[in-house]
């Protein structure tokens, strides 16, 4: 029997960096809030469930915005406030999660994710048990050693970390049962910290995270092109 899907879909970025009051998961993307395109990807996976993790006082401007749209008490999608941390959201979104299920944790501010791929992770992961979304780098690399002192490193070695990041909820679950740790940077740093092993996938450079105004500029040319 085919496993149930879920995305947690975490969405707590301030907008300070794009210099705006309003939080940038909700600035105008090609006519409508990143996050709506964000949601409307996942939308197309068949059956899926979606929990979006928000920080609390953001929750009464989703409510406003989602008004008389399909967002609006769509069934498939559930509110849940997050934490102070991106861990302790993701732990909390991970309450609704149903056992012996495949959950992808995404970031609500990569709006440009290719249904493709997000298939292909719930796929990876039900045979594998996770799936690491990833893209090679492009420019040369340094390692910093100390203060002036640093050497050239193999490019090919490396990865650029996206999301989704894809489990099987026996993995995810356990793995979220840890003390947190000041290196959990996403949920792959959990899980091998708890130690499953990470399976990575080929991603997109053009699943960008939109944190800066120029990463807004990037996001509006690839729509429309």
């Amino acid at each position: 029997m085919e496993k149930q899907k879920y995305a947690v879909i975490v969405a707590g970025g301030s907008g300070s960096r794009m210099g705006s009051e309003i939080p940038k998961q909700f600035l105008a993307l090609a006519g409508k809030p990143i996050l709506f395109h964000t949601i409307e990807q996942f939308l197309q996976i068949n059956g899926i469930q979606i929990i979006l993790v928000l920080p609390e006082k953001d929750i009464a401007y989703w409510h406003q915005t989602t008004a008389q749209t399909l967002f609006d008490k769509n069934p498939s999608i559930r509110i849940e406030v997050g934490g102070k941390t991106r861990f302790q959201s993701v732990r909390n979104g991970l309450k609704h999660v149903k056992d012996n299920a495949l959950v992808a944790v995404h970031d609500g501010v990569r709006p440009l994710i290719d249904v493709s791929i997000i298939e292909q992770s719930f796929h990876t992961a039900n045979e594998s048990g996770s799936a690491v979304t990833s893209v090679l780098l492009k420019d040369s690399v340094r390692e910093v050693i100390a203060e002036n002192h640093n050497k050239a490193v193999d490019r090919t070695k490396f990865r650029l970390i996206q999301t989704p990041q894809t489990f099987r909820t026996e993995i995810m679950k356990i793995a979220f049962e840890v003390e947190e740790q000041a290196f959990f940077t996403d949920c792959a740093s959990v899980v091998e910290f708890a130690g499953f092993e990470i399976n990575l996938i080929e991603g997109s450079y053009k699943n960008i995270k939109i944190t800066t105004p120029e990463d807004l500029l990037i996001a509006e040319a690839l729509l429309k092109a």
